[in-house]
């Protein structure tokens, strides 16, 4: 299991559970996996951005009660860190599902930002595939072979109907060809404070193709390890042990790095994954 840390000079690896960024690179959390297999990408973290409070200051949401002129200079800081134009940065209104849209070219990206999913994909190396995200889990793929990308939005609900899967299914059918896939899992809610009911963490754990998914919290209730699930579906989906990267970090837990709905509410910002594919030479 590979465990990532925040961009730096140095690409030595740390303790996974307290990444660090690099002075003036505060924003941006990195997979080395696919920065090594030349994915431009980044997991942002709340920080290096304007927005005011209580959204401080790297949100990527409106719906959330930012402003818009704020959400979108923000956007433009993370084109720039993507080097790609903010309006071909491409997310969707998420659902929770396993709904996955393809963008051709950068110019569908208007039409596909109004669209109810999960997933985008794209092979195009002038797109940036995104997800916004508090709690729930980004993941970000891509193809060695195609240079195909996909980001995945994979809350508890997304997990338990194996969206991950359903992404690299339809990547898959995107290249036309078998995939050669590297996968980075970043920032969520981690077990330690993923406390579920008990309906949810039976439903979670039938699910899971890893069993051990459960711990008992404080209060004798469950909390779910929803990396472990997600990265036993990717090692079930056909990812190899080594391909599969783990960007730390609590959201829940490090309120000074990042967003959390659980912590802070409808009030809390929203994160946002990103990657662009690969041209192919």
């Amino acid at each position: 299991m590979n465990e990532s840390n925040t961009r730096s000079a140095s690409s030595s690896k740390r303790d996974p559970g307290s990444p660090q960024a690099a002075p003036g690179t505060d924003r941006i959390i990195d997979s080395p996996l696919l920065s090594a297999s030349g994915f431009r990408h980044a997991f942002f973290s709340r920080q290096g951005g304007v927005s005011a409070p209580p959204y401080d200051s790297l949100n990527f949401s409106m719906t959330v009660g930012d402003r818009e002129p704020d959400v979108a200079a923000n956007l433009a800081r993370a084109a720039s860190d993507l080097l790609c134009l903010p309006h071909h940065i491409v997310f969707l209104h998420q659902v929770h599902g396993v709904d996955c849209h393809i963008v051709h070219h950068p110019n569908d990206s208007p039409s596909i930002r109004s669209r109810s999913g999960d997933a985008v994909l794209s092979r195009h190396p002038d797109v940036a595939c995104a997800v916004r995200f508090a709690d729930c889990a980004p993941i970000l793929i891509g193809d060695l072979r195609s240079g195909a990308v996909a980001a995945v939005h994979s809350g508890w609900r997304g997990t338990l109907l194996d969206i991950a899967s359903v992404a690299l299914h339809s990547l898959e059918r995107l290249t036309g060809a078998p995939l050669d896939p590297v996968a980075a899992i970043g920032p969520h809610i981690e077990a330690c404070c993923f406390e579920v009911g008990h309906d949810v963490a039976a439903q979670l754990r039938a699910a899971s193709p890893d069993p051990d998914i459960l711990r008992t919290g404080k209060r004798d209730r469950p909390h779910v390890d929803l990396r472990a699930m997600i990265h036993a579906q990717l090692l079930r989906a056909g990812v190899s042990e080594d391909r599969i990267d783990h960007v730390r970090g609590c959201t829940v837990c490090d309120r000074e790095r990042f967003f959390s709905y659980r912590r802070d509410g409808e009030r809390g910002g929203r994160h946002l994954a990103a990657i662009v594919a690969r041209r192919q030479r």
